[in-house]
């Protein structure tokens, strides 16, 4: 799936670094590494949705599944409306909340 010049490949920097396995942590036993490791795939979970909430609502609210080649300047002013309008549609959900709500 996924192709690597045999430098990259073996650079362990190349590695991605999203989440580890739910399992591998539940096989840990309890120490407070196995709490630190939880508190760090939490927080990179946490910015994980907050960086793809705004995809999908242009995705599912907007109906934008596809890059439509018309020319890249097009692609690109309208990727920055729906993200304006994203924004927006977040913004207002949140208005009801009273502990405040961060839009991206």
């Amino acid at each position: 799936m996924w192709k690597y010049l045999d430098e990259e490949k073996d650079d362990p920097d190349s590695r991605c670094r999203i989440a580890a396995k739910r399992g591998t942590l539940k096989k840990r036993e309890d120490s407070p590494m196995k709490t630190l490791l939880l508190a760090i795939e939490k927080a990179k979970a946490s910015i994980r949705a907050k960086v793809e909430h705004p995809f999908h609502v242009i995705k599912n609210l907007f109906g934008y599944r596809k890059v439509r080649y018309k020319g890249l300047a097009k692609n690109q002013a309208q990727l920055f409306t729906l993200f304006a309008l994203g924004n927006l549609v977040l913004a207002r959900r949140c208005q009801g909340h009273a502990d405040g709500c961060r839009v991206s």
